[in-house]
This record gives C-alpha cells, sequence and structure tokens, in this order.
C-alpha cells in the first residue's frame, strides 16, 4: 500500500521540500542573499527597494532550479542582467556566480546552526518503500544533499544520489530538463516507465513529466497545488503519509 502503480520499481526523491524541511532554510538563503543585492542596488540607483517575495518569486523562480539558473530566472523577472562571472568571483562581485555563492554559503551556515527537519511522513514512506524492496534514489538540484541526508539521519534510507555535485561533474542540465531522473534511473538499471517521481517543485513536477516517467506524484508544501498538476503531476497530497493510508490515489483531472 504505497500509493503507486504496479510494476514500480524505483522511488526518486527530490529532497528539500519532499524527504526534508530544507526547503524552509534554502528560501531564507535565497531571500536574506537577494534583498542585500537589490537593496544595496536600489540604494545605489536612487531607486525604491521592492525585496525578494517568498510567496510570488521562490516558486516560479527559484525553487527547485539550480543555484546559477534561480540567480539568473529571478534576476530576470526584475529586469537585471548581470555578466555570469566565474567560480573564483570574489563573494562581493557583481555576478551571477558571486550571488549564487553566497546564497550557497548562508545554506551551509544556517544548516550547521540550525539543523535540518524531516517531516515524519516522509521517513514513515521511505521506511515503507524499503521494506517493499524498491530501489530508492534522491535527486536535488542542491550541491549540499549529502550533507543534509547525513546530518537529517536519512542517508541508510537511500540507495543512489544525483545532486548538484553530480549535475556538474557529468555536466546534466538541471531541472525541469528531465536529465537528472533520467540518470537516475539509468543508474540504479530500472526503467523510466517503472520510475516513480517524487516533487514539491513547478520545475521538478514538469522534470519528471519531460522524461517520461511512470508516475508524477506532486508534494504540496506551499499552497499550490493546482500549479503542481499544470506542471506535470499525476496526483498531489500533502504528505507522503497520505499515500500509505490512501493507497493508491485517483489521478488528478
Amino acid at each position: 500500500m504505497l500509493g503507486l502503480p504496479d510494476g514500480t520499481r524505483a522511488c526518486l526523491f527530490d529532497l528539500d521540500g519532499v524527504l526534508t524541511d530544507t526547503a524552509s532554510v534554502h528560501a531564507a538563503a535565497w531571500k536574506q542573499m537577494f534583498d542585500d543585492y537589490l537593496r544595496a542596488r536600489a540604494e545605489r540607483e536612487g531607486a525604491a527597494f521592492r525585496p525578494f517575495d517568498l510567496k510570488a518569486d521562490y516558486g516560479p523562480y527559484v525553487d527547485g532550479r539550480p543555484r546559477l539558473e534561480g540567480t539568473v530566472t529571478f534576476l530576470r523577472s526584475r529586469g537585471i542582467e548581470l555578466p555570469a562571472g566565474g567560480p573564483g568571483d570574489d563573494p562581493d562581485a557583481e555576478t551571477v556566480y558571486a550571488l549564487a555563492t553566497r546564497k550557497n554559503a548562508l545554506v551551509q551556515e544556517k544548516i550547521t546552526t540550525v539543523g535540518v527537519d524531516v517531516y515524519p511522513g516522509s521517513v514513515r514512506y521511505l521506511q515503507a518503500v524499503k521494506d517493499a524492496g524498491l530501489a530508492t534514489a534522491v535527486v536535488s538540484s542542491s550541491a549540499n544533499a549529502e550533507q543534509v541526508l547525513d546530518v537529517a539521519g536519512l542517508t541508510g534510507f537511500v540507495d543512489h544520489r544525483v545532486d548538484g555535485v553530480t549535475a556538474k561533474e557529468r555536466n546534466l542540465p538541471g531541472k525541469p530538463a528531465p536529465d537528472t531522473f533520467l540518470a537516475a534511473a539509468a543508474d540504479l538499471g530500472v526503467d523510466r516507465t517503472q520510475a516513480v517521481v517524487f516533487e514539491d517543485a513547478l520545475a521538478g513536477v514538469a522534470s519528471g513529466r519531460a522524461g517520461g516517467f511512470g508516475y508524477v506524484i506532486g508534494v504540496d508544501r506551499l499552497g499550490h497545488a493546482d500549479a503542481l498538476r499544470e506542471h506535470g503531476a499525476d496526483v498531489v497530497v500533502a504528505d507522503l503519509a497520505e499515500l500509505l493510508e490512501n493507497g493508491l490515489l485517483e489521478e488528478d483531472s
């Protein structure tokens, strides 16, 4: 009673917002980084400061995307174009790389000082998945996924990991492209039609749909269930425990 279609052999989980509440940590880090930059830019140009809006900006522009892509996507939504720069940029440089690096530093600081919250329903579900003998993978755009899994005590539930580090090493495009999910399924030796994607981000469910996976489950942590369906989720739940309680849910139409 996992709420999965017959023939499922693997579960591919996004990390932030699906298994752990590090989505809130990432959101806070994005807001702090962007607000610092936007405030300084507004003061320099004599313009009004318009802060990063967690409700209006986080989901559409940065959630589920690689750091560099999220940085560019949000800035463009404000009509701001910055040079890409490079990994060696000074943290105070006005480049995409520098801003993304500042955001990552803030995330690492918050993970270390605040810790990582795990959704109890997700732990129950992971245990049930392992008990059923299904393969598991975490597919995350975060370069901190290994650290988060370790801090959260979830490493033992995960057979494989494809994260931001993997994507960089293999030159895989990030979500909403399906490449990281496809890589995880291939690494597990499972056909994509026998793998289920679990995602809370709009870019993530779009990735699962684009990849032709057997089923895409949207996890609604932000109150955007309709948007998850529109981007490709077959079904939307508020918590993974619902799948244990209700069995295979009817697909949303």
